[in-house]
């Protein structure tokens, strides 16, 4: 692959420290700590701000949004449309993460609102939200994907993810073993990580936080997309030489130490892309 990818790579995230952006997020509860501390140690600042008198002038002064329907109801939903909708109307990326798109007539019917009256600049969900989002039958397990749908052939989830991403104009970004970006055009295979992020509660939502920081600090949302990914799935390869054999809390917290240590260097050591 060019080499010019891994270093624009590591030119942006030299310009999210510098910048540090303000990443708002309206995120669950469940992992609202780790999506802090993520933001935070890759260089940038998070915000939740999810009261609904406050979420769109928060929205409207950040660097990012990110919408993450983890843990919904009827009052996080009403504030993740207003601050969309404010974030939009200020230029503002907005990352959607649809946890569990599929699962459930609330956050199916909230997805759809979502992408309704909100442009993403990012649409970053594992197979079966994806796969709920383009229409097509997903047997979705819960926030997590299905065995059956992670069978689905590599070929087909591409043309999926790029038709998406030509329907609503954004990155489509779906992670799993192999990980697919895509602006519809150009796409992205990311064949880093380690089975034992699965382990942890929260390394998707916190992925979507780090490509949210990374939207905040350029407008080539596909090389954020990637970026936010790759140092998650970095972070995870060296987390478990530091503290894999220790079991999963250790590889927890290794997790957040090694992304507070990504550099340029790591992506042109480690990175493994493939552009199709």
């Amino acid at each position: 692959m060019p080499i010019g990818i891994k270093q624009q790579l590591g030119k942006i995230l030299l310009a999210l420290k510098d910048k540090k952006p303000l990443v708002h997020h309206l995120t669950n509860y469940v992992t609202v700590n780790d999506c802090a501390n993520a933001t935070l140690a890759i260089g940038a600042s998070p915000i939740m701000a999810d009261d609904i008198a406050e979420a769109g002038d928060i929205a409207a002064i950040a660097s990012a949004l990110v919408l993450n329907i983890g843990t919904l109801n009827s009052r996080s939903i009403d504030s993740m449309l207003s601050a969309g909708k404010r974030a939009n109307a200020a230029g503002v990326p907005v990352v959607f993460d649809p946890v569990g798109a599929g699962a459930s007539a609330l956050r199916n019917s909230t997805t759809e609102r979502i992408l309704s009256e909100i442009k993403p600049a990012v649409i970053r969900g594992n197979i079966s939200e994806i796969k709920f989002i383009a229409g097509i039958a997903a047997n979705t397990k819960g926030v997590d994907a299905s065995t059956e749908d992670t069978a689905f052939a590599q070929e087909e989830i591409i043309t999926m993810a790029k038709d998406l991403a030509q329907k609503y104009s954004c990155i489509v970004a779906i992670t799993g073993a192999v990980d697919i970006v895509t602006n519809g055009k150009e796409t992205f295979l990311l064949q880093n990580g380690h089975p034992m992020l699965s382990s942890v509660t929260g390394t998707g939502c916190l992925t979507s936080s780090l490509i949210g920081s990374y939207c905040g600090a350029t407008s080539d949302y596909l090389l954020a997309a990637a970026g936010g990914i790759l140092t998650t799935c970095i972070a995870g390869e060296i987390a478990y030489k530091k503290a894999g054999h220790l079991g999963t809390g250790s590889f927890h917290i290794a997790l957040i130490d090694a992304i507070s240590k990504i550099s340029p260097d790591h992506f042109q050591e480690y990175a493994n892309i493939i552009i199709k």
